[in-house]
């Protein structure tokens, strides 16, 4: 019926309700016409209810899942609806929905199977705290010689992915801290990268769950995700299974 292509966007959120109006309102002033999808990850608050009244679709978890988990429910969900193309933005407003539509363009002009939205490609990183900024060089000299390249924000939730890379994460995502145990999945496809500048916004409402003993966890946890990931890049496949 059209050569148009299918886009959805997906909005992680936890306990998110005074920010994820906002989110879904200027996702829809960026992309008329594209569908939002709030995965809630059983909130206790009014997120559901708030993201349904702002004209998003929300899928309800029956349990708390966490963000890997809530993002691969997203993404499953859009492999089987037969999305094209899949845009995620946190649901705390930090990410400027006027940058989707360059991800987009980024995903149809690049060839790449996913493009980030970077906080440091060109200036930013402005509202990054020095102890994040500091885990981030880590994780990108720690990365650049298994990707063969520099990714320069590893930990950036603004990431856009096609079909391909949506059928592998339908049926495989980390589930603890996706992001970067994700780019090494992909790699072991042989999938592309590409990066592209975005502002990120500081959080108007609420608290980051990110604590110092949190961010200890997950570079432990990352780590050991990413060397068990390195052992099987060399026998991976060259794409997603048929």
């Amino acid at each position: 019926m059209t050569d148009q292509p299918r886009v959805l966007v997906i909005a992680p959120a936890l306990n998110e309700q005074g920010a994820i109006a906002g989110v879904v309102h200027a996702v829809n002033e960026a992309m008329p016409g594209v569908p939002v999808l709030v995965i809630d990850d059983h909130s206790t608050d009014g997120t559901v209810a708030v993201a349904a009244a702002a004209g998003a679709k929300v899928l309800c978890l029956p349990v708390h899942l966490g963000l890997g988990g809530a993002v691969q429910a997203g993404y499953k969900l859009a492999f089987e609806s037969g999305y094209d193309y899949v845009i995620r933005v946190d649901g705390d407003g930090q990410h400027n929905p006027r940058d989707i539509p360059r991800i987009l363009e980024a995903l149809r002009n690049t060839g790449a199977e996913v493009v980030i939205g970077s906080r440091f490609v060109g200036a930013g990183g402005a509202h990054t705290s020095f102890a994040r900024s500091a885990g981030i060089v880590f994780f990108r000299l720690l990365l650049r010689p298994i990707l063969g390249r520099m990714i320069y924000d590893p930990t950036s939730g603004f990431v856009g992915v096609n079909r391909k890379a949506l059928e592998v994460f339908a049926h495989s995502f980390p589930l603890t801290y996706p992001e970067i145990e994700a780019l090494v999945v992909l790699q072991r496809k042989r999938f592309r990268f590409h990066e592209i500048h975005c502002v990120m916004r500081p959080r108007r409402t609420g608290k980051s769950t990110i604590t110092a003993l949190k961010s200890l966890r997950y570079m432990v946890h990352v780590l050991l995700g990413v060397f068990v990931n390195i052992l099987k890049i060399d026998s991976a496949p060259a794409g997603p299974a048929e």
